[in-house]
């Protein structure tokens, strides 16, 4: 009963989203018809013109989900070693863990994107394209929300589990692999596939340093057809397509996550 009252509810959630999203486009329509004349026609699947720009404006669909997805697991990478330093017997490993999740968590995206592709390149002599500079920016911010997602998974399994591995002989880096990670993956895998999705709206950031993903693809377009009420609607559509995908499967993945941990 409790599983299916979740369900409806989380139906119910998504439901309520699209609903609230096409309300507020009705609305602006309502609001603006007698001073803004509509053009979809730019983005007409029935013409040459339209479905020129509509194949314009999905190019970048692939360049998002890649430097997301790039990002993400080099950020889950480097939060998983943060995460280690902290949890270590070092004062210095401690220390380290304490300043590099602080100072990422606390830099805003943007500046970090611009920062990397401006002034890292100067700082220490090397050529970076949108592509790699984006990555790792994002990779850097993200490391430091994925380092506190590893360590609150890691520190929910009790104590006992490490001394229960410490009797079967095992060092505290064994115990932490074999016995500890497997329980904590539970509790750690549905936060981390929601990263994903903060990821792809993070990357529309990207556009400023000249990324063609989906933003850049769409400012790209309103500066030919003079058109941006239409094209950022679209884009809007584009994002919350992508983000729903992400949010479906994050939550299969916590349905069977559950369901493993019922059996």
């Amino acid at each position: 009963m409790g599983s299916t009252a979740a369900d409806k509810k989380m139906s119910f959630s998504n439901k309520l989203k699209i609903s609230t999203l096409f309300a507020a486009l009705l609305l602006l329509s309502s609001c603006s018809r007698e001073s803004y004349s509509w053009g979809w026609f730019i983005l007409s699947p029935f013409t040459d013109s339209g479905q020129s720009n509509i194949v314009f404006l999905l190019k970048g669909i692939l360049p998002t989900v890649v430097v997301s997805f790039v990002s993400l697991v080099i950020s889950v990478t480097l939060g998983l070693l943060v995460t280690l330093a902290g949890l270590s017997g070092s004062r210095v490993l401690k220390t380290f863990n304490r300043f590099w999740v602080e100072a990422f968590r606390s830099v805003p995206v943007l500046v970090m994107i611009l920062w990397t592709y401006y002034g890292l390149p100067v700082s220490l002599g090397i050529n970076l394209d949108v592509f790699t500079s984006t990555v790792i920016a994002l990779s850097l911010c993200d490391s430091a929300f994925e380092a506190e997602i590893f360590r609150a998974g890691i520190q929910s399994i009790p104590r006992s589990q490490y001394e229960a591995a410490s009797l079967d002989g095992m060092s505290e880096l064994q115990a932490l692999y074999y016995v500890i990670m497997p329980q904590a993956v539970k509790n750690i895998l549905p936060p981390l596939v929601n990263q994903f999705a903060f990821m792809l709206k993070m990357s529309s950031i990207a556009s400023v340093i000249g990324l063609a993903e989906l933003t850049r693809k769409a400012n790209e377009l309103t500066v030919i057809e003079y058109r941006p009420l239409e094209i950022y609607t679209i884009l809007v559509a584009e994002y919350l397509f992508l983000v729903l995908i992400v949010s479906y499967f994050s939550r299969k993945l916590e349905k069977s996550l559950s369901g493993n941990a019922l059996d």
